[in-house]
């Protein structure tokens, strides 16, 4: 099955709806909320709560015996909370700084969680291999009742972001000083978190653990390449993830032996990389064009504050000079002195040049600056 053929099944075909819908709106969500992990310089935190869900699905199978998904991602929220606030405790209680507590965390659960699917995988009559798409994910396992908690959880998400907009911009960017206007500080932080995890929990059975963390970073991250502004970066960041769920879920369907939450991933890392390249203010082509651009202004202007500095020494600013003068100057080119002639500050005739009368202004303002700044 081609791509195209795979969008012209969308609205017939039950499963490539369910999937289709199910990758969209979690991509859209994950990216909405990640915004606010990546400029609260909480990257790590995505990986760390998707870990940590681990030991709570494999202790929710344990204690009901049975593969339900609800109960068994209501158990991976719970755990995953718990590792959200053991985090948060030690960060503040200890010396430790953020990084060292989410790595922390982020080995211990996962290493008590694989412990536990060891576990199950040894019990006699216990089959581990319903567990095992939380690990890397298995996005066709979705069913229309996954799509619309997922579709439920968004629209929370987005009400609650529009309902307290205000105090989490404020929160994000001073937090000193919205706890001095009185706002409490503690349960705005605890909410935007709250929903992070739980955005995670939603995506661990299209996803995975494993890769869960660049789900929620990815589309921020490429969001913040192209805007200074938080709502527009929160609503590219939700666009790109839902484009990336869509899109990756479409490359897996149409190639065969190919995991959809991985090339999910995948696609939004070329979002990423066409972000970190191509985007105007930030981009490192555009960045690059900057400084060539600069550079070249840089040596115009200095050669011709050189050639002000050679015309000063005569009364008429027409005065011809040699060409070969320029020569032993550093950073001439013979592209500069076409680029002041096109300016109309310079004349050339023959193998001597003299300054316009605009050239002598401009030149003397190049200079005096030049002498400003080395005093």
């Amino acid at each position: 099955m081609t791509i195209s053929e795979y969008f012209s099944l969308i609205f017939s075909d039950y499963t490539l709806r369910t999937i289709t819908l199910g990758t969209a709106v979690l991509g859209a969500v994950t990216g909405m909320l990640g915004s606010f992990a990546v400029l609260r310089k909480q990257s790590l935190l995505g990986d760390a709560i998707s870990h940590a869900a681990l030991p709570g699905i494999a202790l929710a199978f344990l204690i009901t015996g049975a593969k339900d998904s609800n109960m068994l991602l209501l158990g991976a929220l719970v755990s995953g909370l718990i590792g959200t606030f053991w985090i948060r405790g030690i960060i503040k209680k200890t010396h430790l700084k953020s990084d060292t507590a989410l790595g922390l965390i982020l080995s211990l659960f996962f290493g008590f969680g694989m412990l536990l699917l060891t576990f199950i995988q040894k019990q006699p009559n216990a089959n581990q291999a319903g567990l095992d798409k939380y690990l890397f994910g298995q996005a066709a396992t979705l069913v229309e009742s996954d799509v619309w908690l997922m579709t439920i959880v968004t629209a929370i998400c987005l009400f609650v972001l529009l309902l307290f907009w205000k105090e989490f911009k404020m929160l994000l960017f001073d937090a000193d000083y919205t706890k001095t206007l009185g706002f409490n500080t503690k349960l705005i932080d605890v909410l935007i978190t709250s929903f992070i995890v739980l955005a995670i929990v939603l995506g661990l059975q299209t996803v995975g653990v494993v890769l869960m963390s660049a789900m929620l970073l990815a589309p921020a991250a490429a969001a913040r390449q192209w805007t200074n502004s938080l709502s527009v970066m929160v609503f590219l960041a939700a666009l790109f993830g839902a484009f990336s769920g869509v899109f990756g879920t479409a490359i897996s369907a149409s190639q065969n032996n190919l995991s959809t939450g991985p090339v999910i991933v995948i696609v939004a890392g070329v979002f990423v990389l066409i972000s970190f390249v191509f985007s105007p203010s930030r981009g490192l082509l555009f960045k690059q064009i900057r400084f060539i651009k600069n550079r070249r202004d840089l040596e115009l202007h200095k050669t011709l504050a050189f050639m002000f500095h050679i015309a000063e020494t005569h009364d008429n600013i027409s005065h011809p000079h040699a060409i070969k003068i320029l020569n032993n100057f550093q950073g001439y080119t013979k592209n500069t002195l076409q680029k002041l002639v096109d300016k109309n500050y310079v004349t050339i005739v023959g193998d001597h040049w003299s300054l316009t009368e605009q050239g002598f202004k401009t030149a003397s303002n190049l200079y005096n600056q030049q002498n400003e700044n080395n005093e």
